[in-house]
């Protein structure tokens, strides 16, 4: 596939190999959220859901840190600042498309988290399907310490993740807390001295899988969060009814029997 590379003052995105490379660049500021961040987020992720040729994506910040949340001057404004934008598809306004978003494209997603996770790099971090962290990066929800809420939907997400009154107590304090700690509730999926590393690895392991079979796993995780249990045995069917006797498929079996890498249509 031929590489393609999108650059902002705040996100860039380089396509290879069917993985997108999106990385949060504003560095000088350990890749706080401004405005801009959250438009260019936001139009990155808009830009993700109409690619068929992408079949995973790994989030990273340059420099020292994934994100760092809120810069002060947003702050100063109150929360995001944005509050009064329009709602989507997906019921979200644009600070909570930056987190929700990435859980509804339709290709999986793998955060790769250094430095520092906080506020609503935190609550970004979190939209992730798969989320690789250094073993030294540190984390908190940090919203309560400004006086605020979190409100980035990391709450629908967390619910998923960790156990209600260790939520609890995260929120209700706005401490700090180390990578060991994050992984041992379920924020993190897996530590790595080299996480960027580690998420191209996995990402290209998934890319290399039949895109219909894990787009459609991704829509059955998505729903899995919660669905009735009844519509999950219906969407099973119909995701399997997609992909079953179809090229894709049949690739990938004749590709495992002949002991070849498969070749995939997207």
């Amino acid at each position: 596939m031929t590489d393609q590379t999108e650059q902002t003052e705040r996100v860039s995105i380089a396509i290879a190999d069917h993985i997108a490379d999106v990385r949060l660049t504003r560095a000088d500021k350990m890749n706080a959220i401004d405005p801009a961040m959250f438009k260019a987020i936001g139009a990155a992720i808009d830009t993700l859901a109409t690619r068929k040729d992408v079949r995973c994506v790994v989030l990273s910040g340059e420099g020292r840190a994934f994100c760092a949340g809120l810069d002060m001057a947003s702050m100063a404004a109150g929360g995001s600042g944005l509050a009064l934008d329009p709602r989507n598809a997906h019921g979200a306004i644009l600070p909570q498309h930056v987190t929700w978003g990435w859980r509804t494209l339709p290709m999986p997603v793998i955060a790769a988290v250094h430095g520092v996770a906080m506020g609503g790099g935190f609550q970004i971090m979190s939209g992730a399907d798969i989320r690789i962290a250094a073993p030294d990066t540190r984390f908190a929800i940090r919203e309560t310490y400004w006086g605020l809420v979190p409100d980035m939907a990391g709450f629908p997400i967390w619910r998923g993740l960790v156990r209600d009154d260790v939520l609890r107590e995260l929120v209700y304090t706005a401490r700090e807390f180390a990578a060991a700690e994050a992984l041992a509730h379920g924020f993190v999926t897996r530590l790595a001295d080299d996480p960027y590393a580690a998420a191209m690895a996995l990402a290209r392991e998934i890319a290399g899988r039949s895109p219909h079979a894990v787009r459609g796993a991704k829509r059955l995780c998505n729903m899995a969060h919660d669905a009735d249990p009844r519509a999950m045995l219906v969407a099973e069917t119909e995701e399997q009814m997609k992909v079953i006797g179809k090229p894709n498929m049949m690739e990938a079996v004749a590709a495992n029997m002949g002991k070849r890498a498969a070749v995939f249509a997207d």
